[in-house]
């Protein structure tokens, strides 16, 4: 069954292929340690799951937290050479209960960790695209996380939400299951007295109103605005989503009535655009003037070097960068051609000019329009599937 024809929560017994996501709070103790208990009450879920025939991709969080009881940490460490640090630990006690509470259910279990990097780069996704698939087929569940012990740069606020929603993409999963420490969405904070359950969202105009703003649990890194981000990556660009507790996984999963279900609102994109429209860490902006903003959004045209007038920040060739108007708003993002070093001569200048002073090779687009997607501004909650430009 396509991710298209799964129209509502009771056809997910028969969905193929199911991506799942645990926080870290759902794997653990009131003071931080990784309860097994509550691991193997999850891979019970799963496990039967597979033994119905269909395939699970989880995508666990948890190995910063599974080190701070051995570590002797008070808590979920905040500098990021301690969360590496407790992530490489962590890591390894995290998958270690995994391959035994599978084993128990005659499973496998395949390792996968992945950062930002690994999916924008092109070769980098087609090779996590293959190895996924291939583990699905000789019947592993994969098990991902972000791969924190070697972050460049601090470990961001809710990038297993994220990254659970382009897991989703890249394995042509048909649906999303997010299990956090809240049964579901309610209207306010679930503590507030009149907070009510919403069982259903069809789009981004069931959420107005919404209060989420109360923080996620001091062992995970995210809270009700980040499921929200990862729903909409997902639900936009034709993947429905469950979002409830790790306690009603079982629930969900079977299509029962629990937690909230958001529909699919858009159609499915392509992996690539996706994957640089969310995932790409961007290391510099072009500024564009009017003309090249029109050729873009208008007409579908690569960006050439004659339509930019400026830059901002260091990047080599290859890497993703945003794309601006002259007032500074984002209209696309993109792998530039050149690097920055490179940029300041081509500024404003047409192909010809560039290939007749500086030689064949530097008339190409600055930004090729297949290395591009076509983006705007959004608030929390109402992602945008990228258009090809």
């Amino acid at each position: 069954m396509s991710a298209a024809t799964l129209v509502d929560r009771q056809q997910l017994p028969s969905a193929a292929r199911v991506v799942v996501k645990v926080g870290s709070s759902s794997l653990t103790s009131p003071d931080g340690r990784l309860d097994p208990d509550r691991l193997r009450a999850l891979v019970e879920v799963l496990a039967a799951r597979r033994a119905e025939g269909g395939q699970v991709v989880l995508v666990s969080s948890g190995a910063i937290a599974a080190a701070i009881g051995p570590l002797g940490l008070p808590g979920r460490p905040r500098d990021l050479a301690t969360q590496q640090a407790a992530a490489t630990v962590g890591q390894g006690l995290l998958v270690a209960h995994y391959t035994r509470a599978f084993a128990e259910h005659g499973l496998r279990v395949g390792q996968v960790l992945l950062t930002a990097e690994d999916t924008v780069r092109r070769v980098h996704y087609r090779n996590a695209h293959r190895a996924l698939n291939r583990l699905l087929d000789l019947g592993v569940v994969p098990v991902i996380n972000e791969n924190d012990a070697v972050a460049t740069d601090e470990i961001r606020f809710g990038d297993n939400d994220r990254l659970a929603a382009l897991v989703s993409h890249l394995v042509h999963a048909d649906a999303l299951v997010l299990l956090t420490d809240v049964d579901a969405l309610y209207s306010g904070p679930p503590s507030r007295p009149g907070s009510r359950r919403i069982g259903r969202v069809e789009g981004p105009a069931d959420l107005e109103g919404i209060d989420v703003s109360s923080r996620g649990s001091s062992v995970g890194t995210g809270g009700m605005v980040t499921k929200l981000e990862s729903v909409a990556i997902a639900s936009q660009s034709g993947i429905p989503v469950v979002l409830t507790s790790a306690e009603q996984a079982a629930a969900a999963l079977a299509g029962e009535d629990v937690g909230t279900w958001f529909a699919a609102t858009g159609r499915r994109t392509s992996i690539r655009l996706l994957w640089l429209a969310h995932a790409a860490r961007t290391r510099g902006r072009l500024v564009l003037d009017d003309g090249a903003v029109r050729a873009l959004v208008e007409r579908h045209k690569s960006l050439l070097p004659a339509g930019v007038t400026g830059f901002e920040g260091e990047f080599e060739a290859g890497d993703p960068v945003e794309i601006v108007g002259p007032d500074g708003v984002v209209v696309a993002r993109g792998l530039v051609a050149y690097s920055s070093d490179e940029v300041p001569d081509l500024l404003g200048r047409s192909t010809s000019d560039l290939r007749a002073e500086l030689g064949p090779g530097y008339d190409r687009e600055l930004v090729h329009r297949d290395d591009m997607v076509l983006v705007r501004r959004r608030r929390p909650h109402a992602a945008t599937v990228p258009t090809r430009a």
